[in-house]
Protein backbone atom coordinates (compact mmCIF):
# COMPACT_ATOMS: atom_id res chain seq x y z
CA UNK A 1 0.00 0.00 0.00
CA UNK A 2 1.01 3.49 -0.24
CA UNK A 3 2.73 5.34 2.56
CA UNK A 4 2.01 8.40 3.41
CA UNK A 5 4.13 11.66 3.11
CA UNK A 6 4.92 14.09 5.37
CA UNK A 7 5.45 17.73 3.79
CA UNK A 8 7.55 20.38 4.95
CA UNK A 9 5.25 23.67 5.92
CA UNK A 10 8.09 26.42 4.77
CA UNK A 11 9.85 25.68 1.75
CA UNK A 12 12.52 27.66 0.84
CA UNK A 13 11.06 30.56 -1.32
CA UNK A 14 11.94 29.88 -4.81
CA UNK A 15 12.92 26.09 -4.50
CA UNK A 16 11.22 22.88 -5.90
CA UNK A 17 8.24 22.20 -3.43
CA UNK A 18 7.19 18.97 -2.85
CA UNK A 19 4.11 17.78 -4.20
CA UNK A 20 0.71 16.39 -3.38
CA UNK A 21 -2.55 16.68 -3.97
CA UNK A 22 -4.95 17.47 -1.57
CA UNK A 23 -8.64 17.57 -1.07
CA UNK A 24 -11.14 19.56 0.10
CA UNK A 25 -10.09 18.61 3.69
CA UNK A 26 -6.59 19.34 2.91
CA UNK A 27 -5.32 15.99 1.99
CA UNK A 28 -1.76 15.69 1.38
CA UNK A 29 -1.18 12.64 -1.29
CA UNK A 30 2.18 11.71 -2.77
CA UNK A 31 2.68 11.14 -6.25
CA UNK A 32 5.65 10.87 -8.57
CA UNK A 33 5.88 12.26 -12.13
CA UNK A 34 3.68 13.76 -14.08
CA UNK A 35 1.75 12.14 -16.98
CA UNK A 36 3.28 11.63 -20.41
CA UNK A 37 2.00 13.55 -23.02
CA UNK A 38 1.43 10.16 -25.02
CA UNK A 39 -2.06 8.80 -26.73
CA UNK A 40 -4.15 7.46 -23.73
CA UNK A 41 -4.32 3.92 -24.20
CA UNK A 42 -7.91 4.09 -23.35
CA UNK A 43 -11.13 3.79 -26.17
CA UNK A 44 -14.48 4.60 -24.80
CA UNK A 45 -17.27 2.39 -24.82
CA UNK A 46 -18.47 1.85 -28.82
CA UNK A 47 -22.14 3.18 -27.49
CA UNK A 48 -21.07 6.85 -27.13
CA UNK A 49 -22.08 8.61 -30.52
CA UNK A 50 -19.10 10.65 -32.51
CA UNK A 51 -19.02 14.31 -32.37
CA UNK A 52 -18.74 17.17 -34.43
CA UNK A 53 -15.68 17.96 -35.79
CA UNK A 54 -13.80 20.36 -33.92
CA UNK A 55 -13.83 23.19 -36.40
CA UNK A 56 -17.90 22.61 -36.30
CA UNK A 57 -17.28 23.36 -32.19
CA UNK A 58 -15.55 26.00 -33.30
CA UNK A 59 -17.78 27.95 -35.30
CA UNK A 60 -20.65 27.58 -32.99
CA UNK A 61 -18.34 28.93 -30.23
CA UNK A 62 -16.10 31.26 -31.32
CA UNK A 63 -13.05 30.66 -28.89
CA UNK A 64 -11.00 34.00 -27.84
CA UNK A 65 -6.85 33.92 -28.06
CA UNK A 66 -6.81 35.19 -24.73
CA UNK A 67 -8.87 35.06 -21.50
CA UNK A 68 -8.55 36.28 -18.06
CA UNK A 69 -6.66 34.32 -15.32
CA UNK A 70 -5.87 34.05 -11.57
CA UNK A 71 -1.84 33.76 -10.87
CA UNK A 72 -0.03 32.93 -8.09
CA UNK A 73 3.45 34.28 -8.34
CA UNK A 74 4.85 33.58 -4.86
CA UNK A 75 4.23 31.71 -1.42
CA UNK A 76 2.17 33.33 1.02
CA UNK A 77 0.68 36.12 -1.26
CA UNK A 78 -2.93 36.60 -3.36
CA UNK A 79 -3.62 35.24 -6.19
CA UNK A 80 -3.18 38.27 -9.15
CA UNK A 81 -6.19 39.06 -11.64
CA UNK A 82 -4.35 38.57 -15.00
CA UNK A 83 -5.86 39.77 -18.48
CA UNK A 84 -4.53 38.81 -21.97
CA UNK A 85 -3.22 35.14 -20.92
CA UNK A 86 -3.44 32.71 -23.51
CA UNK A 87 -6.41 29.66 -23.50
CA UNK A 88 -5.12 27.03 -23.12
CA UNK A 89 -4.96 24.32 -26.36
CA UNK A 90 -5.83 20.72 -26.39
CA UNK A 91 -3.27 18.27 -26.99
CA UNK A 92 -5.31 14.81 -26.88
CA UNK A 93 -7.98 13.98 -29.09
CA UNK A 94 -10.19 13.25 -26.22
CA UNK A 95 -9.47 16.32 -24.58
CA UNK A 96 -12.21 19.09 -24.39
CA UNK A 97 -12.33 22.92 -23.76
CA UNK A 98 -14.63 24.46 -21.33
CA UNK A 99 -15.79 27.86 -21.06
CA UNK A 100 -16.09 28.07 -17.26
CA UNK A 101 -19.71 29.42 -15.29
CA UNK A 102 -18.71 28.70 -11.76
CA UNK A 103 -15.96 27.53 -9.50
CA UNK A 104 -15.89 25.56 -6.38
CA UNK A 105 -13.41 26.84 -3.89
CA UNK A 106 -11.48 24.28 -2.01
CA UNK A 107 -9.25 24.73 1.38
CA UNK A 108 -6.44 23.21 -0.49
CA UNK A 109 -6.63 26.53 -2.31
CA UNK A 110 -5.85 28.65 0.11
CA UNK A 111 -3.69 26.18 2.03
CA UNK A 112 -1.19 25.09 -0.88
CA UNK A 113 0.63 29.04 -1.06
CA UNK A 114 -0.16 29.42 2.53
CA UNK A 115 2.20 26.47 3.62
CA UNK A 116 4.33 25.38 0.83
CA UNK A 117 2.46 22.84 -1.02
CA UNK A 118 1.14 21.56 -4.30
CA UNK A 119 2.35 24.53 -5.86
CA UNK A 120 4.66 22.57 -8.79
CA UNK A 121 5.55 25.97 -10.59
CA UNK A 122 5.60 29.27 -10.53
CA UNK A 123 3.40 31.42 -11.49
CA UNK A 124 0.78 28.76 -11.02
CA UNK A 125 -3.01 28.34 -11.87
CA UNK A 126 -5.05 26.47 -9.39
CA UNK A 127 -8.72 25.74 -9.12
CA UNK A 128 -9.97 21.67 -8.55
CA UNK A 129 -13.14 21.90 -9.73
CA UNK A 130 -15.52 23.76 -11.86
CA UNK A 131 -18.95 24.00 -13.77
CA UNK A 132 -19.12 25.21 -16.92
CA UNK A 133 -20.20 25.11 -20.97
CA UNK A 134 -17.91 22.75 -23.95
CA UNK A 135 -16.86 24.98 -26.64
CA UNK A 136 -14.42 22.57 -28.47
CA UNK A 137 -15.49 19.00 -27.99
CA UNK A 138 -12.93 16.14 -28.17
CA UNK A 139 -12.00 14.78 -31.46
CA UNK A 140 -12.53 11.26 -30.64
CA UNK A 141 -16.26 9.44 -30.27
CA UNK A 142 -17.32 10.52 -26.96
CA UNK A 143 -20.53 11.21 -24.74
CA UNK A 144 -19.54 14.67 -24.32
CA UNK A 145 -21.23 17.23 -27.44
CA UNK A 146 -20.32 20.96 -27.90
CA UNK A 147 -22.53 23.05 -26.29
CA UNK A 148 -23.05 20.76 -23.36
CA UNK A 149 -23.33 22.00 -19.63
CA UNK A 150 -20.62 20.02 -17.34
CA UNK A 151 -18.74 19.29 -14.69
CA UNK A 152 -14.73 19.57 -14.46
CA UNK A 153 -13.21 17.51 -11.99
CA UNK A 154 -9.52 18.11 -12.19
CA UNK A 155 -7.44 16.22 -10.08
CA UNK A 156 -4.90 16.58 -12.25
CA UNK A 157 -3.21 19.61 -10.64
CA UNK A 158 0.52 19.56 -12.38
CA UNK A 159 -1.09 20.51 -15.83
CA UNK A 160 -1.93 24.42 -15.73
CA UNK A 161 -4.16 23.97 -19.29
CA UNK A 162 -7.14 21.46 -16.09
CA UNK A 163 -6.60 24.63 -13.24
CA UNK A 164 -10.15 26.24 -13.14
CA UNK A 165 -8.91 29.79 -11.69
CA UNK A 166 -9.68 30.27 -15.11
CA UNK A 167 -12.15 31.82 -18.05
CA UNK A 168 -11.60 28.24 -20.25
CA UNK A 169 -10.50 25.12 -19.17
CA UNK A 170 -8.73 22.03 -20.49
CA UNK A 171 -10.23 18.60 -19.34
CA UNK A 172 -10.07 15.05 -20.27
CA UNK A 173 -13.29 13.38 -21.79
CA UNK A 174 -13.65 10.94 -18.83
CA UNK A 175 -12.91 13.54 -16.65
CA UNK A 176 -16.01 15.21 -17.44
CA UNK A 177 -19.65 14.99 -15.92
CA UNK A 178 -22.77 16.04 -18.05
CA UNK A 179 -24.91 17.99 -15.68
CA UNK A 180 -28.75 16.69 -15.27
CA UNK A 181 -31.79 19.01 -15.09
CA UNK A 182 -32.11 17.87 -11.67
CA UNK A 183 -29.44 20.41 -10.85
CA UNK A 184 -28.32 23.89 -11.44
CA UNK A 185 -24.71 24.80 -13.25
CA UNK A 186 -23.54 26.07 -9.40
CA UNK A 187 -24.82 23.02 -7.61
CA UNK A 188 -22.06 21.28 -10.62
CA UNK A 189 -19.45 23.08 -8.82
CA UNK A 190 -19.78 21.79 -5.34
CA UNK A 191 -18.85 17.91 -5.55
CA UNK A 192 -16.75 16.91 -8.42
CA UNK A 193 -13.17 16.26 -6.26
CA UNK A 194 -15.27 15.55 -2.82
CA UNK A 195 -16.90 12.63 -5.00
CA UNK A 196 -13.55 11.12 -6.25
CA UNK A 197 -12.42 11.45 -2.72
CA UNK A 198 -15.37 9.32 -1.42
CA UNK A 199 -15.83 6.95 -4.12
CA UNK A 200 -12.30 6.25 -4.26
CA UNK A 201 -12.14 5.92 -0.52
CA UNK A 202 -15.01 3.70 -0.25
CA UNK A 203 -14.22 1.63 -3.56
CA UNK A 204 -10.54 1.04 -3.78
CA UNK A 205 -9.62 1.72 -0.28
CA UNK A 206 -12.28 -0.21 1.97
CA UNK A 207 -13.38 -2.24 -1.24
CA UNK A 208 -17.01 -1.37 -1.53
CA UNK A 209 -18.87 -2.70 -4.33
CA UNK A 210 -21.44 -0.39 -5.70
CA UNK A 211 -22.69 -2.21 -8.78
CA UNK A 212 -26.17 -2.79 -6.40
CA UNK A 213 -26.40 1.12 -6.96
CA UNK A 214 -27.74 3.32 -10.05
CA UNK A 215 -25.66 0.52 -12.55
CA UNK A 216 -22.00 1.59 -10.10
CA UNK A 217 -18.92 0.08 -10.61
CA UNK A 218 -16.69 -2.55 -8.59
CA UNK A 219 -14.12 -0.04 -8.87
CA UNK A 220 -11.13 -2.51 -6.99
CA UNK A 221 -11.91 -5.27 -9.37
CA UNK A 222 -11.74 -2.83 -12.19
CA UNK A 223 -8.56 -2.02 -11.42
CA UNK A 224 -7.22 -5.27 -10.62
CA UNK A 225 -7.99 -6.52 -14.68
CA UNK A 226 -6.05 -3.67 -15.64
CA UNK A 227 -2.38 -4.02 -16.34
CA UNK A 228 -0.70 -3.36 -13.77
CA UNK A 229 1.93 -1.40 -15.19
CA UNK A 230 -0.84 0.59 -16.41
CA UNK A 231 -1.48 2.07 -13.34
CA UNK A 232 0.87 4.58 -11.67
CA UNK A 233 4.13 3.10 -9.67
CA UNK A 234 3.45 5.05 -6.43
CA UNK A 235 -0.71 4.35 -5.93
CA UNK A 236 0.31 0.30 -7.15
CA UNK A 237 0.37 -1.27 -3.59
CA UNK A 238 -3.00 0.85 -2.51
CA UNK A 239 -4.56 -0.68 -5.17
CA UNK A 240 -3.41 -4.38 -5.88
CA UNK A 241 -2.39 -4.90 -2.49
CA UNK A 242 -4.21 -2.72 0.81
CA UNK A 243 -7.28 -5.27 0.79
CA UNK A 244 -8.39 -8.39 -0.46
CA UNK A 245 -11.38 -9.34 -2.07
CA UNK A 246 -13.52 -11.00 0.68
CA UNK A 247 -12.44 -8.02 3.63
CA UNK A 248 -14.28 -5.07 1.99
CA UNK A 249 -16.91 -3.12 3.43
CA UNK A 250 -20.43 -4.99 2.84
CA UNK A 251 -24.56 -3.87 3.52
CA UNK A 252 -24.71 -4.11 6.88
CA UNK A 253 -21.24 -3.69 8.49
CA UNK A 254 -20.05 -0.26 10.16
CA UNK A 255 -17.74 2.76 8.64
CA UNK A 256 -17.10 5.83 10.83
CA UNK A 257 -16.70 9.11 9.26
CA UNK A 258 -14.74 11.40 11.50
CA UNK A 259 -14.99 14.89 10.24
CA UNK A 260 -18.69 15.07 8.65
CA UNK A 261 -19.21 18.22 8.09
CA UNK A 262 -16.46 18.22 5.27
CA UNK A 263 -18.08 17.82 1.60
CA UNK A 264 -15.75 14.44 1.13
CA UNK A 265 -17.70 13.34 4.40
CA UNK A 266 -21.48 14.68 2.73
CA UNK A 267 -20.86 12.31 -0.31
CA UNK A 268 -19.09 9.69 1.52
CA UNK A 269 -22.14 9.36 3.45
CA UNK A 270 -24.48 9.54 0.88
CA UNK A 271 -22.51 6.90 -1.20
CA UNK A 272 -22.02 4.54 1.95
CA UNK A 273 -25.94 4.15 2.67
CA UNK A 274 -26.77 3.69 -0.86
CA UNK A 275 -24.85 0.70 -0.47
CA UNK A 276 -26.55 -0.47 3.07
CA UNK A 277 -23.49 0.40 5.70
CA UNK A 278 -24.29 1.68 8.22
CA UNK A 279 -23.03 4.99 9.54
CA UNK A 280 -21.43 6.79 12.39
CA UNK A 281 -20.90 10.28 12.02
CA UNK A 282 -18.88 12.49 14.35
CA UNK A 283 -18.87 16.06 13.95
CA UNK A 284 -19.37 18.99 15.81
CA UNK A 285 -22.73 18.70 17.28
CA UNK A 286 -23.09 22.23 18.62
CA UNK A 287 -22.25 23.32 14.85
CA UNK A 288 -23.96 21.02 12.55
CA UNK A 289 -25.50 18.64 15.15
CA UNK A 290 -29.14 19.43 14.42
CA UNK A 291 -28.71 20.20 10.40
CA UNK A 292 -27.75 17.19 9.72
CA UNK A 293 -30.00 14.84 12.21
CA UNK A 294 -32.71 17.18 10.44
CA UNK A 295 -31.37 16.15 6.68
CA UNK A 296 -32.60 12.74 5.93
CA UNK A 297 -29.99 12.99 3.44
CA UNK A 298 -27.51 13.05 5.54
CA UNK A 299 -29.28 11.68 9.11
CA UNK A 300 -26.54 8.65 10.27
CA UNK A 301 -27.20 5.82 11.94
CA UNK A 302 -25.15 7.35 14.71
CA UNK A 303 -24.13 10.77 15.57
CA UNK A 304 -21.32 11.56 17.63
CA UNK A 305 -20.16 14.61 19.29
CA UNK A 306 -16.59 15.70 18.40
CA UNK A 307 -16.10 17.85 21.55
CA UNK A 308 -14.69 14.77 23.48
CA UNK A 309 -12.62 12.85 21.53
CA UNK A 310 -12.39 10.12 24.14
CA UNK A 311 -15.92 9.98 24.86
CA UNK A 312 -16.61 9.76 21.06
CA UNK A 313 -14.36 6.83 20.77
CA UNK A 314 -16.25 5.31 23.90
CA UNK A 315 -19.77 5.68 21.84
CA UNK A 316 -18.12 4.25 18.54
CA UNK A 317 -16.73 1.23 20.66
CA UNK A 318 -19.93 0.85 22.69
CA UNK A 319 -22.63 1.14 19.63
CA UNK A 320 -20.61 -0.93 17.67
CA UNK A 321 -19.43 -3.38 19.87
CA UNK A 322 -15.86 -3.99 18.90
CA UNK A 323 -17.17 -4.50 15.18
CA UNK A 324 -16.19 -1.12 13.47
CA UNK A 325 -13.76 -1.86 11.16
CA UNK A 326 -13.92 0.60 8.66
CA UNK A 327 -13.26 4.54 9.26
CA UNK A 328 -12.62 7.58 7.26
CA UNK A 329 -10.69 10.52 8.77
CA UNK A 330 -11.39 13.80 7.14
CA UNK A 331 -9.38 16.32 9.68
CA UNK A 332 -6.21 15.33 10.07
CA UNK A 333 -3.41 13.03 11.60
CA UNK A 334 -4.45 13.93 15.32
CA UNK A 335 -8.16 12.59 14.86
CA UNK A 336 -6.88 10.10 12.46
CA UNK A 337 -5.04 8.77 15.28
CA UNK A 338 -8.50 9.32 17.53
CA UNK A 339 -10.72 6.76 15.33
CA UNK A 340 -7.76 4.56 14.97
CA UNK A 341 -8.85 3.53 18.58
CA UNK A 342 -12.15 3.20 17.85
CA UNK A 343 -11.53 0.54 14.82
CA UNK A 344 -11.42 -3.70 15.94
CA UNK A 345 -11.99 -5.12 18.77
CA UNK A 346 -10.72 -3.61 22.06
CA UNK A 347 -7.90 -6.47 22.59
CA UNK A 348 -6.45 -5.43 19.31
CA UNK A 349 -5.60 -1.82 21.27
CA UNK A 350 -4.99 -3.35 24.91
CA UNK A 351 -2.34 -6.22 22.74
CA UNK A 352 -1.00 -3.45 20.93
CA UNK A 353 -0.42 -0.89 23.65
CA UNK A 354 1.31 -3.90 25.94
CA UNK A 355 4.05 -5.07 23.61
CA UNK A 356 6.00 -6.11 26.58
CA UNK A 357 3.49 -8.28 28.06
CA UNK A 358 3.74 -12.17 27.06
CA UNK A 359 1.86 -12.89 24.07
CA UNK A 360 -1.94 -13.95 24.98
CA UNK A 361 -3.48 -17.06 23.17
CA UNK A 362 -4.47 -17.06 19.96
CA UNK A 363 -7.83 -16.37 18.94
CA UNK A 364 -10.02 -19.31 17.32
CA UNK A 365 -10.39 -17.69 14.57
CA UNK A 366 -7.73 -15.45 12.77
CA UNK A 367 -8.79 -11.62 13.29
CA UNK A 368 -9.82 -9.43 9.88
CA UNK A 369 -7.95 -6.69 9.81
CA UNK A 370 -9.42 -3.07 10.20
CA UNK A 371 -9.17 -0.29 7.82
CA UNK A 372 -8.37 3.38 8.36
CA UNK A 373 -8.51 5.92 5.09
CA UNK A 374 -6.93 9.39 5.57
CA UNK A 375 -7.76 12.06 3.76
CA UNK A 376 -5.35 14.65 5.59
CA UNK A 377 -3.05 12.61 6.99
CA UNK A 378 -2.75 9.04 8.53
CA UNK A 379 -1.75 8.98 12.37
CA UNK A 380 2.02 10.14 13.72
CA UNK A 381 2.45 6.97 15.53
CA UNK A 382 2.53 4.65 12.31
CA UNK A 383 1.18 1.70 10.97
CA UNK A 384 -0.81 0.04 14.17
CA UNK A 385 -1.44 -3.47 14.29
CA UNK A 386 -4.95 -5.22 12.88
CA UNK A 387 -5.07 -2.07 10.90
CA UNK A 388 -4.35 -0.97 7.55
CA UNK A 389 -3.83 2.88 6.62
CA UNK A 390 -4.90 3.63 3.39
CA UNK A 391 -4.34 6.93 1.21
CA UNK A 392 -6.45 7.85 -1.48
CA UNK A 393 -5.16 7.10 -5.22
CA UNK A 394 -6.43 9.86 -7.03
CA UNK A 395 -4.07 9.40 -9.33
CA UNK A 396 -6.62 6.90 -10.91
CA UNK A 397 -8.94 9.30 -12.11
CA UNK A 398 -7.14 11.12 -13.96
CA UNK A 399 -4.23 8.63 -15.40
CA UNK A 400 -6.35 5.75 -16.18
CA UNK A 401 -9.02 6.74 -18.22
CA UNK A 402 -11.08 3.46 -17.64
CA UNK A 403 -11.58 4.60 -14.03
CA UNK A 404 -12.25 8.18 -14.39
CA UNK A 405 -14.41 7.10 -17.02
CA UNK A 406 -16.71 5.02 -15.27
CA UNK A 407 -16.89 7.04 -12.13
CA UNK A 408 -17.89 9.99 -14.67
CA UNK A 409 -20.70 8.28 -16.13
CA UNK A 410 -21.93 6.94 -12.58
CA UNK A 411 -21.90 10.33 -11.28
CA UNK A 412 -23.99 11.20 -13.92
CA UNK A 413 -26.61 8.67 -13.36
CA UNK A 414 -26.67 9.03 -9.11
CA UNK A 415 -27.35 12.71 -10.23
CA UNK A 416 -30.20 12.40 -12.75
CA UNK A 417 -31.96 9.56 -10.48
CA UNK A 418 -31.37 12.38 -7.57
CA UNK A 419 -29.50 9.14 -5.72
CA UNK A 420 -26.88 11.68 -4.93
CA UNK A 421 -27.43 15.26 -3.32
CA UNK A 422 -24.54 17.48 -3.84
CA UNK A 423 -23.44 19.48 -0.94
CA UNK A 424 -25.19 22.70 0.00
CA UNK A 425 -24.02 26.21 -1.13
CA UNK A 426 -23.50 28.33 1.53
CA UNK A 427 -22.65 31.48 -0.77
CA UNK A 428 -21.50 33.11 -3.98
CA UNK A 429 -18.81 34.99 -4.74
CA UNK A 430 -19.32 36.88 -8.13
CA UNK A 431 -16.11 37.08 -10.17
CA UNK A 432 -12.32 35.77 -10.53
CA UNK A 433 -11.51 38.72 -8.53
CA UNK A 434 -13.07 38.14 -5.56
CA UNK A 435 -11.51 35.11 -5.47
CA UNK A 436 -9.22 35.63 -2.77
CA UNK A 437 -12.01 37.33 -0.83
CA UNK A 438 -13.59 33.96 -0.73
CA UNK A 439 -10.66 32.29 0.30
CA UNK A 440 -9.72 34.72 3.36
CA UNK A 441 -13.38 34.04 4.40
CA UNK A 442 -12.17 30.01 4.73
CA UNK A 443 -9.13 30.95 6.10
CA UNK A 444 -11.03 32.54 8.75
CA UNK A 445 -13.42 29.28 8.94
CA UNK A 446 -16.51 31.15 8.21
CA UNK A 447 -17.14 28.68 5.81
CA UNK A 448 -18.26 25.04 7.21
CA UNK A 449 -20.82 22.54 6.67
CA UNK A 450 -21.39 23.61 3.12
CA UNK A 451 -19.52 25.31 0.05
CA UNK A 452 -18.36 28.64 -1.70
CA UNK A 453 -18.60 28.98 -5.40
CA UNK A 454 -17.52 31.87 -7.28
CA UNK A 455 -19.63 32.83 -10.45
CA UNK A 456 -17.92 33.94 -13.19
CA UNK A 457 -21.06 34.88 -15.95
CA UNK A 458 -21.21 37.85 -13.72
CA UNK A 459 -18.04 39.56 -14.94
CA UNK A 460 -18.25 38.44 -18.80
Amino acid sequence: MSAYLSLSAEPAFGARIPLSFVTDSSQEHPVSQAPSDSQPRYTPPTDLAAQSQASDSESQHPIPSSQTVLLLHGLRQPYQLTDGHPVPSTKHDHELLVRTDTIGLNPIDWKSPDYGFAIPELPYISGREASGTVVLAPQTPSRIKSGDKVIVISTDYRDLRKATYQQYVVASDFNVVRIPKEITIKQGATLGVAYVAAALSLGICLGVDFTSVQDGPNVLNLVREVPEEALPEDIRGECLNSILPNEGAKAGDWIAIWGGSSTSAVLAVQLARLVGLKVALVVDNAKHGVRISENPVLRPDLLVDSHDPERAVAVLRANTRGKLRFGIDTRGKDTAEVLLRALGPADLHRNAASVTSPPSTPPAEPIVPAHLVGMSGLPKTGQSAGVIFHTIPFKLYHEVPEVGEVLSRWLERLLSSRALVPPRIIDVEDGLHNVNRGLDRMRKGEISGGKLVVDLKTSK
